[in-house]
């Protein structure tokens, strides 16, 4: 099962204006090739159809726990690509209507990248590329034999730390949201890389780690990232769960940080990050989010969240 909790893995900074192409640049960590959507697929299919998970133990909870933080990155990329399509936070008034929709408020809307991401989802993420091109089921390879996935794994996430260093480079310096989502990711990707080239060398005494970093671009060249190497997020994975999942420390714990990065040892953290606020989308009346004249909608909303906070009913 899975535990919800409501926070993304790290507090993103908000947008300082309003740009629609950066979301759609961003969208290729979403539903690329090797986007988050990829990366989840893969490992939650083989976390279900594991064979002999019992005698396997740590290798398949090592899949199973990174499945877990991958449904948290998904839910980091979408919040980032939203973020970027509607621009700065604001406390501005989203109740009442949208005014005069025959005076075209949305003509910019006709040259961004990626018109969809607008028209259709009123600026929000969906498992597309970065050209709107639909992420599908076959990205994701789930073959029951161990060392091929893990393999395949391994392969996904030096394809998923090229595509962030690409997209990473198109996005302007400005650009706090997009920076911040690829450093994390760049630092936590590196991880997941990591464990799997671990497991594969326990598995078959080939020293795959060696490979790493692929591309060879070190994180320490990178600003975004220097806060997460400072923590030790490189030498952690996490166990996103209250008790289970500690068989995969016998794969990470008692082998040392890559050497170009931060020295230490490797350790297996029980539980999840420490996390960071999401942020709140404001209303648009004008694009009829949530609705043209939304003010009886947040009326019901209120009466409903003082009835759960005095008691009333059953959630």
């Amino acid at each position: 099962m899975f535990l919800r909790v409501d926070k993304l893995q790290i507090e993103l900074p908000a947008p300082k204006k309003q740009d629609p192409n950066a979301g759609a640049a961003l969208q290729e960590l979403l539903g690329g090739k090797y986007g988050e959507m990829s990366t989840l697929g893969n490992y939650m299919f083989q976390s279900f159809n594991f064979r002999s998970k019992s005698k396997l133990r740590p290798f398949y909870e090592l899949v199973a726990a990174i499945t877990a933080e991958e449904l948290g990155h998904v839910e980091l990329v979408s919040n980032g690509v939203a973020m970027l399509n509607n621009g700065p936070d604001t406390a501005a008034d989203d109740s009442g209507d949208g005014g005069d929709i025959s005076m075209s408020p949305f003509e910019a809307m006709q040259e961004i990248r990626s018109a969809a991401s607008f028209f259709s989802h009123g600026g929000g993420a969906v498992p597309v590329n970065s050209n709107s091109m639909s992420w599908n089921v076959d990205m994701v390879t789930t073959t029951g034999n161990v060392v091929f996935d893990l393999l395949h794994n391994f392969h996904l996430e030096c394809g998923a730390r090229l595509h962030k260093l690409r997209v990473y480079e198109s996005l302007d310096s400005g650009d706090a949201t997009g920076r911040e989502i690829c450093g994390y990711l760049l630092v936590r990707g590196g991880v997941h890389a990591h464990a799997y080239a671990l497991a594969l060398k326990k598995l078959t005494g080939v020293s795959i780690e060696q490979m790493l970093p692929t591309p060879n671009i070190p994180t320490g060249k990178i600003p975004e990232c220097q806060k997460y190497l400072a923590e030790g997020a490189h030498r952690r994975l996490y166990t996103f769960s209250p008790g289970d999942y500690r068989a995969m420390a016998g794969i990470w714990e008692g082998e040392m940080a890559l050497p170009d990065d931060p020295p230490g040892e490797l350790q297996v953290v029980e539980g999840m990050p420490d996390g960071g606020r999401i942020h709140d989308l404001v209303g648009q009346p004008s694009a009829f989010t949530p609705d043209y004249a939304p003010e009886e909608f947040y009326e019901i909303a209120q009466r409903l969240t003082q009835k759960a906070h005095q008691g009333g009913g059953s959630l």
